[in-house]
This record gives structure tokens, sequence and C-alpha cells, in this order.
């Protein structure tokens, strides 16, 4: 489902049309890429007919973040997805490219089979498959300069479905490791896919994901603490947020990069963690 290839938008599932009575398809890829000298992040999103691509990076040392976003996006800036002729995430090498403001992002990613859920939302219901701790690997250059060599892990969010008029979330996926350097990496959501079971909830240890109990963000986005009495703590390293008005849609967003501690659902103690945390509203 939601498949796309390199540089392609991502297909909605054959099961969801366009239009459901007046409720516009929603669909995205978000990649979410982090390292000890990089956070960076690109989506493609598309609301009906309309399309739409951002990204955001930020390296440690810089004095702030380059971001674009596009309300007519243009191809050879923002390319996601997996190789062409793939059938899906599972072994598959997907792709990062970001070629814009100076800044040439090139990766592969080691896709994995990941966590798929399918909930409802207002009268429809929306599907999406949560993939963490992905492999990521290629150059970054900068300005001109000789491509640098990138190790990283990443997250990847795809999603389709008829949301609701009125949505509004707040999310968290990040990668990390334990005190004994078992790695980690999570979703964390309130707002939308969040069923008691069933949900996009996961944390995963050692590549292994499970569904993990509900949790609420504090309304700053600096914790999120779960039913169990985890509590992750987040510190920013790098923002961004956009407002949008176009009469019939309407969007308010604000994300951050930056580092975790404290302990995650399941009372999984994070030596160290990078990721993203972010709240939505929209009217769409």
């Amino acid at each position: 489902m939601a498949h796309a290839s390199t540089g392609d938008w991502p297909r909605r599932p054959a099961s969801m049309p366009m239009f459901r009575g007046l409720r516009p398809l929603k669909c995205w890829r978000y990649v979410g890429v982090f390292s000890d000298e990089l956070i960076a992040g690109a989506a493609l999103v598309q609301i009906g007919p309309a399309r739409q691509s951002f990204w955001a990076a930020h390296l440690r040392g810089w004095p702030v973040t380059r971001e674009r976003t596009r309300l007519l996006p243009r191809s050879r800036e923002v390319r996601l997805g997996w190789s062409r002729g793939a059938d899906g995430p599972g072994g598959e090498r997907g792709r990062v490219l970001i070629r814009d403001r100076g800044l040439e992002l090139d990766l592969t990613l080691e896709e994995q089979p990941g966590i798929e859920a399918l909930c409802p939302h207002g009268r429809h219901r929306v599907w999406t498959r949560k993939q963490a701790g992905v492999r990521a690997r290629g150059t970054l250059a900068i300005d001109g300069e000789d491509p640098r060599e990138i190790e990283a892990l990443a997250v990847i969010d795809d999603t389709a479905g008829h949301h609701a008029r009125r949505t509004e979330w707040r999310w968290s996926a990040g990668v990390g490791e334990r005190p004994d350097g078992v790695a980690v990496a999570w979703n964390l959501v309130s707002g939308i896919n969040d069923p008691p079971h069933g949900s996009e909830r996961a944390v995963w240890v050692a590549g292994e994901p499970h569904e993990v109990p509900a949790v609420t963000f504090a309304s700053d986005l600096s914790s999120v603490r779960c039913e169990d009495g985890s509590m992750l703590r987040f510190r920013a390293e790098a923002e961004r947020s956009r407002r949008d008005n176009l009469l019939i849609l309407s969007s308010d967003y604000h994300a951050a990069f930056g580092s975790f501690s404290g302990t995650l659902p399941g009372g999984i103690p994070l030596a160290r963690g990078r990721g993203v945390v972010e709240h939505h509203r929209a009217r769409w």
C-alpha cells in the first residue's frame, strides 16, 4: 500500500479513492534522518489533487536551519521513495535526495517491513506504515564543498487516508541506544491513529517492534509521558514552524529536532537519543 518509486509521489492504496464524498485523500511520505552531526527531514504530501514538498536540515555548528516549503513542488529539489521496480519495504534500498539552497544530501535507505495500522478517523479510516531505526548511508555536500560521507539512522512515515475535516496531532519519532548499547527506536502519537490497541504507537528494541500504551505530550513538546509512567524528555536543537491559510485549507505546524533522554514506554532506559517532535493542526 502507498508505494512510491524513486522521485514519484506516494501512490494511494487502490481501496482509497481520491475523494470519498467531500473528503479528499491525504497521502504523504516523510523521512527523518539522524546522526551525531546531522538532523534532517523531508516530505512529499498530496491532499486531493494538490501537492506540497518540504525539507529541513541542521548540521551541528550551523547558526540556522536550512529549509524550504513549496506549494508548487519542483521534482529536482526533493525526491523520496524506494528503487524503481521494488514491491515495497523490506530489504529494498530507498532514497532521500535533497538538492536546494546550497545543500545536496543523497542517502540510500535500507527499508524494513515496519509496522502498519488502519484506524478510524472521523467517518473514514487512515492507513499508516512506520519504520524506525532504518540504516541510511550516503553523502552530504554544502555550498559546493567536497561531499562528506554520512552514516545515520532514519524514521519513515507513509500515510494515506480520508482524515476528518479538522485534524490535530502530536507526534514523536527517533532513534537511540539503551545503556547496554542495544539499539532502540520509537514512534509515539496522540490525536490520530491512537486507539488503545491496534495503534501506530511502537517501540523497537534491537529491530523488533512492539505496541506500547497511550502517551500524552507536554504542551510545549518538551516531554512525552506514557500511561505506564515512563517519560521521555526532549531538548530542541533546531525548529521549523509554518502557518498557511488557503481559504478552504489551513495548517498550523511546528516541528523540532533534537536530543532525547529519560525512559521509553515499557520502562526502557534511553542512554542517548535523537529525533523529532511535532504538533500539527489542520483544516483540510
